[in-house]
């Protein structure tokens, strides 16, 4: 078996990384927090925003994951990981995550079982093809990983109710398709797709993330999926976030060490650049050793879930697990080598740093996820889950 990306996969991500090194600037996050929660353009819409969708549509981002005969490439999650960890280095704010990994898979899901040629399932199948060519941003909500398994951020919508709220739902001020879960008391999940809905911006620690709380009215025409069909899509699902924010926490924490790798260089103390010295190399090392660790289990990960393994959930555990504590020795290491300055606004350290920490905690925190791992280990006859 072949441990390695593939040439084309490798020349994906580096378009990825050529694309948003130029469209995606520090300066450009920097003037989406000066907008504010409630000037942030939807889409489509004027602006920097459009421009870099426009860009990655181009590229074919958004239709990744969406099958050829939707207009998509048909790519699984080894060749997305790599998509992933560059809109972590990059700090993408745009929801090309929620929207090609995560709705996009989703709504195949839910609609294209075999032998169905309903009208449900025609027009399923032509917005994907919106949403393969970026003319359609989604994205999903409702559901969110605890120790216990799914948990519904939705609440509302039962019968003594018009409205239902669905809470932290990311990119949805920029979205025009919502895939939305809800856990009905005795009668299990149901998933159901919207459009008519109702966003009030959600403040996070990220001023460049798009967190909405969601207003929308549940109906027997917006169910796409229910009971223990619903439940397994939304725990792919589920555990499809926690590998592409594992990802994204990689390139996270390559982008902060870099940056003060650089700051190393250029800092002086008693004469010298900081970086001559044994502590901080040792300290900028620690991390880098960190990441090198959490990288291949992210990868596996990715590949477990492409060809469906008995024992994927563990294995997105064991990589959401090490990149959020790699992310957070990452920032900690970068923060210690810039010094006081890393405190400081005018630092893109911060910018960085934020949306890790944001990530760290989303789909399931580093504790999450040991005892998810955990529950999997004790769960199998040999104690063993490779």
């Amino acid at each position: 078996m072949r441990f390695a990306f593939t040439e084309q996969q490798l020349e994906l991500r580096a378009a990825v990384r050529q694309v948003l090194d130029r469209e995606c600037t520090p300066g450009d996050l920097r003037s989406i927090i000066a907008a504010g929660p409630a000037e942030r353009p939807g889409h489509p819409a004027a602006g920097r925003s459009a421009e870099r969708w426009a860009v990655l549509s181009e590229l074919g981002a958004p239709g990744l994951m969406v099958a050829t005969d939707r207009g998509g490439l048909g790519l699984t999650e080894v060749d997305f990981v790599g998509v992933a960890e560059e809109a972590g280095w990059a700090g993408l704010p745009e929801p090309l995550i929620e929207s090609a990994a995560l709705a996009a898979p989703l709504l195949a899901g839910a609609h294209f079982q075999a032998g169905d040629e309903s009208a449900a399932r025609k027009a399923a199948g032509r917005t994907l093809a919106s949403m393969a060519t970026g003319d359609l941003v989604a994205t999903v909500g409702g559901v969110e990983l605890t120790t216990g398994g799914l948990a519904s951020t939705t609440s509302g919508g039962g019968p003594g109710s018009v409205a239902a709220r669905t809470a932290r739902v990311t990119g949805a001020t920029r979205a025009g398709y919502y895939l939305l879960a809800r856990e009905v008391p005795g009668q299990g999940w149901d998933l159901h797709a919207v459009d008519d809905v109702a966003v009030t911006s959600t403040p996070s620690i990220d001023g460049t993330r798009d967190l909405g709380t969601v207003e929308w009215v549940p109906s027997p025409d917006t169910v796409v999926a229910s009971g223990a069909q619903a439940e397994e899509l939304l725990a792919a699902m589920a555990d499809r976030a926690a590998l592409c924010a594992a990802a994204q926490l990689l390139g996270l924490s390559a982008r902060m060490l870099a940056m003060a790798a650089d700051y190393a260089k250029e800092r002086q103390q008693f004469g010298k650049p900081i970086g001559s010295f044994q502590a901080v190399k040792h300290l900028l090392a620690g991390a880098r050793v960190r990441l090198e660790f959490a990288a291949p289990a992210t990868y596996r990960a990715a590949d477990s879930l492409a060809r469906e393994l008995a024992n994927r959930s563990a294995h997105v555990s064991m990589a959401k697990s090490l990149a959020s504590d790699t992310a957070d020795m990452a920032a900690r290491a970068a923060l210690q080598v810039h010094g006081a300055i890393g405190y400081t606004w005018e630092c893109d350290l911060h910018l960085y740093m934020k949306r890790a920490w944001a990530l760290s905690a989303a789909w399931g925190d580093a504790a999450t996820h040991r005892a998810r791992v955990l529950e999997a280990a004790l769960a199998s006859p040999a104690h063993s889950i490779d």
